[in-house]
């Protein structure tokens, strides 16, 4: 993930916004430790749902949310890069009425993820909504 992480930014988004073969389109996710305070960056496959970008706490079905998840909650103002476009954004979990239809797109750009819930033992994997601000 490092490496993806600088080679992305250092391309200036170039590379590493499609991985070839790879199952969707990536971004750079800014995130600021809940607890730690510490700057993290994560790679995440996104989908486009209007102006907003919806990514998936899936943690490859883990039982566990994934940190950035929980850094999102606490600290939710933040940025991304997406191709060679740095954005700010606000996160927030999707609602109960918007998660189906958002579950569908993610599934339509990634069906992996219906592997990862199956996996997740009954955890149910958020979806944060990036709005920009």
């Amino acid at each position: 993930m490092g490496l993806h992480t600088a080679l992305y930014r250092a391309s200036g988004g170039r590379l590493g916004h499609t991985v070839p073969g790879g199952p969707g389109k990536m971004l750079l996710l800014d995130h600021v430790g809940a607890k730690s305070g510490t700057k993290r960056t994560s790679p995440l496959l996104y989908v486009k749902d209007g102006d907003d970008v919806v990514i998936v706490a899936s943690k490859g079905g883990f039982p566990k949310h994934p940190a950035w998840y929980h850094n999102l909650v606490a600290n939710p103002d933040t940025t991304v890069q997406i191709g060679s476009r740095h954005l700010k954004v606000h996160a927030r979990v999707a609602k109960p009425e918007e998660r189906d239809r958002l579950w569908q797109l993610a599934v339509k750009a990634y069906s992996g993820y219906e592997d990862y819930a199956a996996r997740s033992k009954g955890r149910e994997i958020p979806l944060v909504i990036l709005e920009p601000r």
